[in-house]
């Protein structure tokens, strides 16, 4: 799809931290999006919401919608339960019966949808699911260790803290350094930004390395450096398992921790809280650890997501997260990413070095 202009459908979830491929799809191509569906904030522009996407109209039905002249339907939350609702299944049929593709990151595919199907075939229309895994995925076995570029994985503290806005915010800074950078996604919102990837998330157990593994030799071709998106948290009781495939498949030559800085419990912003996040500087020794078993690697900066604190207590976050580990810490989005790309150049050319060895 060329140069698509979406309607994105965040209806009564449209907020900083629960809409994050609306948010992230209006903060990285803005020009694309023609409106946003919610009805409880109808009325409002974008950035009344989330603080960026100035002039993108807020409206409160599908026809609203549709009147803009979008050519793309994109789900941008995930509804209760990971299910398409009742009335959204209305939405995409007036969508597709009015010249509009669908795009969708949920785990229900709308491919799927026999009405949906025969109403997008009708009118010549696409049904694209980021989350259907490619088939004949490998088994890990490796091969990205043996790479040139070098690969910087991000890892969490968390789900939803930031690792794909950070790896996205050190593409851009790296390629201003005339440093060949590409990114690689491992999840749907990634892919809709990028145009190309695999939603790991998705994929059966046994082949969550190996797709890893696949994207990160893709993502090294004409590369100095790949950045690899990271998902969840090796101790997320739900989504370690990914996480765990991630570090293994594509053997990052270093890390990049990522925590939003307010953030005291996993999953607090969506359950109630009862597991507590450790300490940063245990994150890093956990992360060197698990990961060095397949392939050398360190944590060589820290991520801050610090989206609700004012600019001095952020400032002071970040303050205190590298005196905690030693490590360079900024918020690649509020402030100079240059600590994190001064951190991956030179950890680059310290391992051109012993390339060459």
């Amino acid at each position: 799809m060329a140069d698509p202009r979406f309607l994105i459908l965040a209806d009564g979830n449209f907020h900083p931290l629960e809409s994050k491929t609306a948010n992230s799809v209006i903060r990285y191509h803005p020009s694309r999006v023609v409106a946003v569906l919610d009805r409880d904030t109808a009325g409002k522009t974008v950035d009344t919401v989330l603080g960026f996407g100035a002039g993108i109209p807020i409206v409160g039905s599908i026809e609203a919608g549709l009147a803009l002249k979008p050519t793309a339907v994109m789900i941008g939350i995930a509804p209760a339960g990971g299910q398409l609702p009742d009335e959204w299944r209305g939405w995409l049929a007036k969508a597709l019966e009015a010249g509009c593709d669908i795009i969708s990151g949920l785990h229900t595919f709308i491919s799927d949808d026999p009405e949906l199907s025969a109403i997008a075939k009708r009118h010549g229309r696409s049904i694209y699911d980021a989350r259907k895994a490619p088939k004949n995925l490998p088994i890990a076995a490796g091969q990205a260790r043996l790479l040139d570029p070098f690969v910087v994985l991000t890892v969490g503290t968390d789900c939803n803290v930031g690792k794909m806005t950070a790896q996205l915010q050190l593409t851009a800074a790296l390629k201003a350094r005339k440093l060949r950078t590409n990114f690689v996604a491992t999840g749907q919102t990634g892919i809709f930004i990028e145009g190309w990837g695999t939603a790991v998330d998705a994929v059966v157990a046994d082949f969550i390395a190996g797709a890893a593994e696949e994207l990160t030799v893709r993502g090294a071709k004409d590369a100095d450096i790949v950045l690899v998106e990271g998902q969840g948290s090796i101790n997320h009781p739900g989504y370690s398992g990914v996480t765990l495939g991630l570090l293994h498949g594509s053997c990052p030559d270093a890390l990049i921790l990522c925590h939003q800085a307010t953030r005291t419990h996993i999953g607090e912003y969506r359950t109630t809280p009862w597991l507590k996040i450790p300490p940063l500087s245990r994150y890093v020794e956990l992360y060197e650890m698990i990961g060095s078993a397949v392939h050398p690697t360190k944590v060589i900066g820290i991520c801050l997501n610090t989206f609700d604190l004012d600019d001095d207590a952020a400032h002071a976050a970040c303050r205190a997260a590298a005196a905690e580990t030693g490590l360079p810490c900024t918020d690649p989005v509020r402030f100079d990413p240059a600590p994190l790309v001064n951190a991956i150049v030179r950890e680059r050319e310290n391992y051109l070095e012993r390339k060459a060895l």
